[in-house]
């Protein structure tokens, strides 16, 4: 029963950029189904959400088709090439900081 990989897939190209780049593989071991989740590295903000709350909502939506097939579901986002980067520029270290205005400064 692959439903949970077509609602899957289905709700995660509803809300990204790229839909044709959303791919999910499905595996079914002794603890349940894992879906491992695919998606274009501009469009990780729509799918993990401000503080992972839409990666939360698709897991809790996933969790309850799980449980109407008789399946315990996961989900796993695969993170993009290179990483989580710095979401804003890094502060300057003092090394960084011209100070040779206020060198020879006595106050």
């Amino acid at each position: 029963m692959e439903k949970d990989k077509e609602f899957l897939e289905f709700l995660v190209r509803a809300i990204v950029n790229h839909p044709e780049d959303v791919n999910s593989t499905r595996t079914v071991d002794e603890r349940g189904v894992l879906i491992t989740l695919d998606v274009n590295p501009s469009d990780m903000g729509y799918v993990i959400g401000r503080r992972g709350m839409t990666a939360q909502a698709i897991r809790s939506l996933l969790k309850v088709v799980g449980a109407k097939n008789n399946a315990r579901v996961n989900l796993k986002i695969n993170e993009p090439e290179g990483g989580r980067g710095p979401s804003r520029p890094s502060e300057p270290s003092m090394d960084d900081i011209d100070t040779s205005v206020v060198d020879n400064l006595t106050i």
